[in-house]
Parts: C-alpha cells; sequence; structure tokens
C-alpha cells in the first residue's frame, strides 16, 4: 500500500507500469535499454479516492488524464529505470496530495463606510496636492 495522505492509500495493484525507450540524446546503449516509465493510475475505479478528489483530480491532471480517467505520467529524467519508477511515482502521489486539499471558498466582503470615507478623503488629498502644482505665472 503506498500512502498518500492519513485518509488515502493507494494499493499496487492499482499502478500499471509500461517501460518503455527514453527520448533524447545517448551512447550506444540508448536504443537497446527501455529506461523510461510510463506509470497508469486508474483514478475513475479506484476506491480510495472520492468522487469529489477524483473532480479535483482531473482538474489537475489535465491532459495527463484520458476521457477514460486513467493519469498517465510519464518519467525519463533519470538513466536508470529505478530512479524514473521512483520519480513517477512521487510526481503521482503529489499530485494526488494537491487534489485531497478541499479549496478554501472566500467569502466576499464589503468595505466599512469608515474605509471608504478615508480613501475619498485621501483621494481628495492627492487632487489638491495636484493642483498645487500647476505652473508658476508672473503678473
Amino acid at each position: 500500500m503506498i500512502e498518500v495522505t492519513s485518509s488515502i492509500s493507494i494499493g499496487e495493484h492499482e499502478l500499471e507500469e509500461q517501460f518503455i525507450r527514453s527520448p533524447g540524446a545517448g551512447g550506444q546503449k540508448v536504443n537497446k535499454t527501455e529506461s523510461a516509465v510510463q506509470l497508469r493510475f486508474n483514478a475513475r475505479v479506484s476506491p480510495a479516492l472520492t468522487n469529489a478528489v477524483f473532480l479535483r483530480l482531473r482538474t489537475l491532471a489535465g491532459r495527463r488524464m484520458t476521457k477514460d480517467g486513467v493519469v498517465v505520467i510519464t518519467a525519463n529524467q533519470f538513466r536508470t529505470q529505478e530512479l524514473n519508477r521512483r520519480d513517477a511515482l512521487e510526481r503521482l502521489v503529489t499530485l494526488i496530495k494537491a487534489a485531497a486539499k478541499a479549496p478554501i471558498h472566500r467569502r466576499p466582503t464589503k468595505p466599512s463606510k469608515a474605509a471608504k470615507r478615508r480613501r475619498l478623503d485621501s483621494k481628495r488629498h492627492q487632487s489638491n496636492l495636484k493642483k498645487v502644482r500647476g505652473k508658476i505665472r508672473e503678473e
């Protein structure tokens, strides 16, 4: 079990890893090894995620989530398979952690009468200062 938060744990059987050839420059060995990892997690059918968490995850994942609700993370930053596996898993966990946090709803407030008066007094004061700064005429 992979513990994401105190209430969300993902079973290792829910994750599917596929190893692919890593793109980019390399030496003689690059065409023979499959060091990049493509991690797939079916979030839609996962019992660990609630519907609200799934909807937030869909928004956060963006293009990394398919229409079927499968999150696909490709990791090819490192040269070894093990480091890429660990990187992909960490990225998935951080994505789910971010989705697990419920957004704080802002309550709209109005400025008080005293605050409105202070703002208008300040504007009036600045206006008067700028009027005084005009050209000096000699008559």
